[in-house]
């Protein structure tokens, strides 16, 4: 029998018996990693040929900028570092917005490129560093001296400061054999732990002791941190409600959880919510989105924010309180320092249907109506019958777009990592197909469900391909009005001519089918059946549901934008 190490000594001894600089880069990633996600070319083609002739893991994009975000989404979908590989200048420039993305968003990946020849640059090569620098991005550079070595400095960097990582191999040494000699690196410093004083804690503990209307917002780092255990325990104690942010969702396991904060808050928890009198948020950004652009807490209340990152770095207008310390630790000592109160006497006494069942229905009772102003679908109404209609063990990956108001109120997820959303950070458009892909490969197990818009699902049209081929079982789901919806609402609504805003009428059901999907055409909630009956099915594969909606229904997180006068 041939094992993968075999077939790794028998795909080295093809190209040479001694170890390459891109053979050894491949073998760290056969150690570090469980899938490459690439498109090959002239700088990258012996690390991938050492990496599938042997058996491992990769899926194929169909545009560089798919290798990314699929790494990038395996991330969220799994919580280990992704990698993707692209060759030099323009595979590397076809890159960058993914790459944007995955930094500002926070993302562990490390992205293994080709580069000009350490003898010079080329006609078409680029400053290829000073490029991920732009974007606040790390460049390491292989060598035949150090190959091995600095591949796991680009995992161990890319874990410690949670960013993505860039690895340049130059094209004259990619082939090159490996020095007798090879080169050490000095360990990277410890991340420093951040402990709460305990007069800190102490003074935040009778904070929260004498809030009468208390509420806890998770974000991220609760996730990252695995601090749910403790967070929750400090909110039962205190008889709070829970908010998280769209990146934590479902994080706490709690009737009381009132969903996600911000935008994407369902008026009717967004109602209790204004009501809150003390707020702790745990490791979220209270980013614009977030916040509901200022008006997601009342004016008055006390917002108490611990993180581990510094104050500036975090300064916001309604934070009247902020403690410096890494998350389960400080939120264990808050929760030891607060004994429980008297049921009877909490907010979640004087609030009891925040826990009902209907009070957590995807009842769309902000606007039940099936039609728009224009005839055209819902998308609300639409989104809330999916809730029913799709398999309850999914994850649900979102493009960018006005479209994604809607999912995140109404679709529920089995845990954080199963609700994606690959391009809000960047505010871009066109990386749904690829992000996709990229859960499909790192969850076979749940159905992967892509809602897009058809102008993010026409950029990224060409990684249609590689979702059909990733996915073992999907739904597409294409909330398609036909126009480029945000700047409709935003510009259209003052005045600006709409022309460049609209979008002929495209069917992505037949364009599905055309690659080997089934899929449908749906005008009214009726259509929705034929999903449902494929699902009933039990088949492999993917069904794409292009869903006519209307030009005429704003967002919530959209029509709140315009309220503050902001710009997205």
């Amino acid at each position: 029998m041939t094992t993968a190490t075999d077939s790794q000594q028998t795909a080295s001894a093809g190209a040479g018996s001694a170890p390459t600089v891109s053979t050894a880069v491949a073998d760290v990633i056969a150690e570090r990693a469980q899938h490459l996600f690439g498109l090959m070319g002239n700088g990258n083609a012996h690390l991938i040929s050492h990496l599938t002739y042997a058996g491992f893991p990769f899926t194929s994009a169909r545009h560089e900028a798919a290798t990314v975000t699929m790494a990038d989404a395996w991330h969220r979908a799994t919580g280990t570092v992704g990698v993707a590989t692209t060759t030099y200048g323009a595979g590397f420039t076809n890159t960058y917005t993914a790459l944007a993305e995955a930094r500002l968003a926070r993302i562990p990946l490390v992205l293994v490129v080709g580069d000009a020849p350490t003898t010079g640059p080329r006609p078409f090569d680029i400053d290829q560093t000073m490029a991920a620098a732009a974007v606040g991005v790390t460049t390491l550079v292989a060598t035949p001296q150090n190959a091995a070595a600095v591949a796991h400095r680009a995992f161990d960097l890319a874990l410690q400061t949670v960013q993505p990582v860039v690895l340049a191999i130059p094209y004259d040494v990619g082939t090159a054999p490996l020095a007798a000699e090879q080169s050490g690196l000095e360990p990277l410093p410890a991340k420093p732990a951040w402990h709460a004083d305990p007069a800190d804690l102490d003074r935040i503990a009778d904070l929260l002791r004498a809030a009468e209307r208390p509420l806890v917002l998770a974000g991220r780092g609760v996730v990252l941190a695995d601090a749910a255990a403790p967070l929750r325990e400090l909110g039962d104690r205190l008889g709070a409600l829970f908010m998280t942010s769209v990146m934590a969702v479902g994080v706490v396991d709690s009737p009381w959880d009132l969903g996600v904060a911000g935008g994407f808050t369902r008026a009717h928890r967004l109602e209790l919510a204004r009501q809150a009198d003390v707020v702790l948020v745990a490791g979220a950004s209270l980013n614009a989105f977030q916040s509901r652009y200022g008006t997601l807490f009342p004016e008055g209340a006390r917002v108490i924010r611990i993180d581990n990152e510094p104050a500036e770095d975090l300064a916001h207008p309604q934070v009247t309180d902020y403690l410096r310390a890494d998350l389960a630790p400080a939120l264990a000592g808050l929760a030891e320092r607060i004994p429980a109160a008297d049921a009877a006497r909490t907010w979640r006494a004087r609030v009891p249907e925040a826990a009902d069942a209907a009070f957590h229905s995807a009842e769309p009772v902000e606007d039940p109506a099936e039609f728009g102003p224009d005839g055209r679908l819902n998308p609300r109404a639409v989104v809330a019958a999916l809730e029913e209609i799709l398999p309850t063990e999914r994850s649900v990956v979102m493009d960018g777009g006005h479209f994604i108001g809607w999912a995140p109120m109404y679709l529920s997820v089995p845990d954080p990592r199963a609700m994606v959303l690959v391009g809000t950070a960047f505010q871009s458009i066109g990386l749904g197909f690829g992000s996709a892909a990229g859960v499909s490969a790192a969850r076979p197990d749940r159905t992967t469900v892509l809602v897009t818009g058809d102008g993010g699902g026409l950029m990224g049209l060409a990684d249609l391909e590689t979702f059909l081929r990733a996915t073992r079982r999907g739904v597409v789901v294409v909330l398609n009005d036909s126009a480029y919806g945000a700047e409709l609402h935003q510009y259209a609504s003052k005045g600006l001519d709409p022309t460049a805003m609209l979008i002929d009428e495209v069917d992505f059901a037949a364009l599905g089918r055309a690659l080997g999907a089934r899929g449908a055409k749906a005008h009214t909630l009726a259509d929705l059946e034929s999903l449902r009956e494929w699902l009933a099915t039990g088949e492999d594969g993917v069904f794409v549901l292009d869903v006519a909606i209307s030009q005429k229904v704003i967002a919530e997180f959209m029509a709140a934008s315009l309220d503050a006068g902001k710009r997205l």
